[in-house]
């Protein structure tokens, strides 16, 4: 019997050239005239540069140029035409434009040579005079100057509703805090890299590290005055980015710009160190306050937030919205505003806004049943919404409740003593605790294309990327159900700029994205094997709806007679083809957007040992219920859902970028003293996911899996921190200093 493909538990189809070492990235192509380039970093955060001496870097044998501001080629000199895809308002950063120093390892110069090791060299060599100037990394020193950005789309706060300050004075329970969670840098596994081989006549092919090749390939052209011809970016693979490749990064306009004026093939790959030295999770100062009455009827919520930003550009995320969108209260006020400080912009980094949001809202929400003395989990499904009370719109689907249940009978939550320090095993305090999470399920509109040829083969492509999420083995999975064929029959492309037209990959909008649009290009292919196999002399589907046959095995069969079937090589022999080519588009409805909210939604439960003489924090234990629609593939969607609780692990306990302000520079560059989660800090995780049917979301049914996973996983682990030891600490990572240094709470 023929088993579908989708909805089924299926190995990656690039997992064999991953884990054998023949997937390439970035930095792995290669060119028989190949130069190497290495950046050369500002040592002060705000100034200028009075003088670059680079005679001594010349002298070295093999080394082909330095480039600095003095003697960069020309480039585009209007700001707009290096804004990216998804560049937020203001003036992007420009490299080597002039003697201006904007923040600390800023590049300053480019070094290229015959080798690596030689230019690494030679960039010792680069001596820079500088007249520096006051800077400001501390941002709760400028936290007066704040301001209302000029918001990307959708990322301001919701508008108020009710009167949050009269109904907070009046309510009879209530909680209020300042939270704040430290700088974290992406640290994917793979460098920002960029390779650009020269092709002569002006042509170059670009290998980048980006979650968007097309985005690669349109900041080239508009920086450079390429024409898309001249320009071809490839992608396929991508080590890891979680928001650190949305938008090109300066070792690209290094790379670009040094390949271009040598006429020669040239590599860039930022060191560790570098990495440090461009986009990040912002940082915020917030505050919450929230208000019930006696019975944990929700009365009002306050949520405000300072973030930080660059001198040139405004960016902002969706943050304190969320804690007005999780449960229903009449009266809600967000504000959001950001101040300027001497650093890079920050970044979009997994889940942007939402665990930053949601870590102060969920921990106030802890806090408040504390004082109510009320199960976290009553007072959840008490206050739970049925529409997204910020519009007023109906979810598409929302199943958050069955997750809330499902979660805490699998974690058994019943045997929860809602007492802190009531649990304890030897010389560690246990503690239970929980939170939920959303984020947005988008779809954006996303081409692509499908081949199938004559031996049976099938092809689909998009220029889309696949960023370790799993987008090439759904491609296969969803372009094998639709014709019929076995996975290995089918070939899945991403990751090039001359195929069909594709976003950025991030938002967890990949799935229903290019998803939809593999499958419309499938049914377009089918159609006109349908038509083909109709067409044949007495054919046994002749009398036959597209509706009324199956593509099984290679063969176009009646439903209610398989033994009346064509082969698809007889129908496109019928047709006088030997492959059949269509081309799609799949849009988001206009209808759905206008009418109604979709968001993928998540129940954690999280078990934490705290040692109470060393104030060492293990997180032991972790339940994800997960309610995101349908799931194409529940192994690869579990891994997803294990990526972002490790994530949500290293927010709370581990990840924090430490600045010395007297330099104005990120001091742990390097992920040694950056601490990440290692396998022995990652416990068991039990993912479930919920069954919930979406029709609205996307036509496939898929919300999106890449970011849910972090939402709630850090407040959950900061409330099961409280729970053993009554300690409520607001400000993650949760470190070993803050655990012994908290006073219990009343």
């Amino acid at each position: 019997m023929y088993e579908t493909h989708v909805g089924s538990p299926r190995n990656r189809v690039d997992g064999r050239k991953k884990v054998t070492g023949t997937a390439p990235y970035a930095a792995e192509f290669t060119a028989p005239d190949l130069a190497q380039g290495y950046v050369v970093n500002s040592a002060i955060a705000k100034g200028r540069i009075t003088a670059i001496d680079t005679k001594d870097a010349l002298a070295v044998p093999g080394v082909i140029q330095v480039f600095t501001h003095q003697n960069r080629p020309r480039t585009a000199w209007r700001s707009t035409a290096y804004q990216d895809e998804v560049a937020p308002p203001g003036k992007p950063f420009r490299p080597l434009y002039d003697e201006r120093i904007h923040y600390s390892g800023q590049p300053i110069a480019l070094v290229v040579a015959e080798d690596f090791e030689i230019a690494r060299y030679a960039a010792s060599l680069v001596r820079v005079s500088y007249e520096a100037e006051q800077h400001q990394t501390d941002l709760t020193k400028v936290r007066e100057q704040a301001y209302t950005p000029k918001y990307r789309t959708s990322m301001g706060p919701p508008s108020p509703r009710g009167d949050a300050e009269a109904a907070f004075g009046r309510s009879p329970v209530k909680v209020e805090g300042s939270y704040r969670i430290a700088v974290e840098h992406h640290n994917p596994m793979e460098p920002h890299a960029s390779t650009v081989v020269w092709e002569g006549d002006g042509k170059i092919t670009v290998h980048d590290k980006i979650q968007g090749c097309q985005n690669t390939q349109r900041y080239i052209r508009q920086v450079f005055g390429l024409s898309a011809s001249d320009v071809h970016v490839i992608s396929p693979y991508v080590g890891g980015a979680f928001g650190s490749g949305l938008r090109p990064q300066y070792q690209l306009f290094l790379a670009v710009m040094a390949a271009l004026e040598l006429k020669r093939s040239v590599r860039v790959v930022l060191t560790r160190d570098q990495m440090f030295t461009f986009t990040y999770r912002p940082d915020g100062l917030q505050e919450v306050a929230m208000a019930a009455n006696e019975d944990g009827a929700l009365q009002a919520i306050r949520h405000d937030l300072i973030g930080n930003t660059s001198t040139f550009e405004d960016y902002t995320e969706q943050t304190v919205g969320w804690s007005g969108m999780t449960y229903h209260c009449e009266n809600y006020k967000g504000t959001y505003k950001v101040a300027q400080l001497d650093t890079y912009t920050p970044g979009d980094m997994r889940a942007p806004g939402a665990p930053t949001g949601l870590f102060p809202s969920e921990s106030a929400v802890d806090e408040l049943c504390h004082k109510l003395g009320m199960d976290p989990l009553k007072f959840r499904l008490k206050n739970y919404n049925q529409v997204d009370e910020a519009t007023g719109k109906p979810f598409t689907s929302k199943e958050l409740r069955a997750a809330l249940q499902l979660g805490a009978e699998r974690f058994g939550w019943s045997k929860r003593n809602h007492k802190p320090r009531s649990m304890k095993e030897g010389n560690e305090l246990i503690g239970w605790g929980m939170a939920v999470g959303m984020w947005e399920a988008a779809m954006q509109k996303t081409a692509a294309r499908a081949v199938l040829t004559i031996d049976g083969k099938l092809e689909v492509a998009s220029a889309s990327a696949d960023i370790g999420t799993g987008t090439y083995t759904i491609m296969a999975q969803i372009a094998a159900d639709a014709l019929g064929l076995p996975i290995e029959k089918v070939t899945a492309l991403l990751g090039d700029s001359s195929l069909p037209s594709a976003p950025v990959e991030g938002g967890s909008w990949g799935a229903a994205s290019t998803g939809t649009a593999v499958e419309l290009a499938c049914h377009a292919v089918r159609e006109k094997l349908f038509g083909y196999a109709r067409g044949i002399n007495d054919s046994p589907l002749g009398a036959a709806g597209v509706n009324e046959v199956q593509f099984r095995e290679g063969r176009i069969a009646l439903i209610s007679d398989p033994s009346r079937f064509v082969t698809i090589q007889d129908a496109m022999v019928a047709g006088g083809v030997d492959r059949i080519e269509a081309e799609e588009t799949a849009s988001p409805s206009k209808i759905t957007m206008l009418k109604y909210s979709s968001y993928a939604h998540s129940a954690a439960f999280v078990e934490v040992r705290v040692d109470e003489e060393l104030g060492v924090v293990r997180v032991t234990r972790v339940v994800q219920a997960i309610a995101a629609g349908r799931i194409l593939n529940p192994k690869t969607a579990r891994s997803q859902i294990l990526g972002g609780t490790v994530f949500g692990i290293g927010m709370a306990l581990h990840e924090e970028s430490m600045a010395d302000h007297n330099l104005g520079r990120f001091m742990n560059h390097n992920i040694a003293e950056y601490h990440i989660p290692v396998n022995a800090d990652v416990p068991n995780i039990d993912v479930i996911f919920v069954d919930e049917h979406d029709d609205l979301t996307s036509p496939i049914g898929v919300k999106g899996l890449g970011e849910i996973g972090i939402c709630a996983s850090p407040a959950a682990i900061a409330n099961a921190v409280f729970h053993a030891t009554g300690k409520r600490i607001r400000e993650l990572p949760i470190t070993i200093d803050k655990i012994l240094g908290t006073k219990e709470a009343a």
